[in-house]
């Protein structure tokens, strides 16, 4: 039984071809009457019979050209269709169908990747027949491939007017609508594309993307995170998922997106180091420096020059090692003004200590005051502790002056990891004032462990 089905398939086969071939151009057989064999392999060893005779034989190169495309030899059908269409170029040729010359010369461009050539071929088949969906359809496909989006859309509608549910007319009308910054229109197109090739995972991710354009976060976050574990879309559909939760402050989120999109395998280079990137910067918002300092260094050593890499590794690499300047820059307030108040205590040696008033101007600086007596002198003094590490200009120390006045403290510090301007120091030469700028500051951070 196998063996007669197999018989009846083959039949059919040879049946179906035979039928093809007589039927490819609607002129019906080729110019000159040339007979077609029973299948395509007869239909080339007559063509090359007679083009042996004869090179130019153009009847027999058309015949020749139509056998290999049947027979899906691509670069034999282009270079055949390419004689036939040099040859036809001035006009007309008897029993010779013009645009199917151009059409089939084109798609076996495109089949071998040859797009400028197929593009021209299109373009010349188009020029017979402007109402052909196939001709539209690939013209707009190679319009999109070379950015030309406007042009696109125009042949792509054309197209679809001859075939509305076409998806693949559907799906590169939606996404050059999108490239066209028209997320709106984009998303009905890719809708239905999607509706009619549900495993076409780059419409979905572009819908995603048309969703986030047009500010419907919650139906873009509910794709992308559908996505994240595919391993083609994942790791892009990670990277726009956590930078959509850093934007709306939820940091644990974001970390969990970029940890996701790192997992995966065969990551391109720039979605690589932004997922680094944004992990690690996420994870010093978190304060989580000894997490983010190896993504940077891995960072570093594969793209020096990357983004603000460099200056967020000589900050925080020394951050990470010291504990103490750690809490004084990114702590929060409570446990800030606890280290602050740990260094009032030890401040001055053999000095009874007691603080009288603590205030914190926002997160910004802590005054402590406190009353200090020692063997040989006692006096109220207040303390200004500044959480920057850049540069204090005259009006913070012009106004920590203000405050010492009014408490009637006898003398100020005023201590910061970062340095005050020349002006803030002429500020203070008068008046009794000590600024403590960042290495004598870490040196009295780095003495505090010892002092326990």
């Amino acid at each position: 039984m196998i063996s007669i089905l197999l018989g009846v398939i083959g039949i059919v086969a040879v049946v179906g071809v035979v039928f093809f071939i007589m039927n490819r151009s609607k002129g019906g057989s080729p110019a000159g009457g040339m007979k077609h064999s029973k299948d395509t392999d007869a239909v080339v060893r007559e063509a090359n019979k007679r083009l042996a005779q004869n090179p130019n034989d153009l009847e027999a190169q058309y015949a020749l050209a139509g056998a290999y495309f049947d027979q899906e030899n691509w670069d034999k059908a282009m270079k055949a269709f390419e004689f036939v269409a040099d040859h036809i170029a001035m006009g007309q040729v008897a029993g010779i169908d013009n645009f199917e010359v151009y059409l089939r010369y084109g798609l076996s461009a495109r089949k071998l990747g040859m797009l400028e050539q197929s593009y021209k071929a299109f373009s010349a088949a188009r020029g017979y027949r402007k109402d052909n969906f196939e001709v539209n359809y690939e013209l707009g496909a190679l319009e999109f491939e070379r950015k030309n989006y406007e042009k696109a859309v125009q042949l792509l509608q054309q197209a679809k007017t001859q075939n509305p549910d076409d998806p693949a007319v559907l799906r590169y009308l939606g996404h050059a609508l999108f490239r066209l910054k028209k997320p709106k229109e984009a998303m009905s197109f890719i809708r239905k594309a999607i509706d009619l090739a549900p495993d076409d995972k780059e419409s979905l991710y572009t819908l995603a993307e048309c969703y986030h354009e047009a500010n419907q976060i919650e139906q873009a976050l509910r794709i992308f995170n559908h996505l994240r574990a595919d391993p083609v879309m994942g790791p892009e559909s990670c990277l726009i998922a956590g930078t959509i939760h850093l934007d709306t402050r939820q940091n644990q989120a974001a970390v969990q997106d970029f940890e996701i999109g790192l997992k995966h395998k065969n990551i391109k280079a720039d979605i690589l180091a932004e997922l680094r990137y944004k992990l690690a910067t996420t994870y010093l918002k978190e304060n989580e420096i000894g997490k983010a300092i190896p993504l940077l260094k891995q960072l570093q050593s594969e793209n020096p020059s990357y983004k603000d890499v460099g200056v967020l590794l000589g900050k925080y690499a020394e951050l990470h090692a010291n504990r103490n300047l750690q809490t004084f820059l990114m702590s929060s307030s409570a446990d800030f003004v606890a280290l602050c108040r740990r260094i009032v205590m030890t401040y001055y040696q053999r000095a009874k200590v007691k603080v009288t008033n603590i205030s914190v101007n926002k997160n910004e600086w802590a005054d402590i005051l406190a009353e200090i007596d020692t063997p040989k002198w006692s006096d109220l003094i207040m303390f200004r502790f500044i959480r920057t590490q850049g540069s204090i200009g005259e009006l913070i120390v012009r106004d920590f002056h203000s405050h010492l006045k009014e408490v009637k403290a006898g003398k100020g510090v005023c201590m910061t990891v970062g340095a005050f301007t020349e002006e803030a120091r002429k500020y203070t030469e008068a008046r009794l004032i000590d600024l403590i700028e960042k290495d004598r500051l870490q040196a009295i951070l780095n003495g505090l462990d010892s002092k326990k």
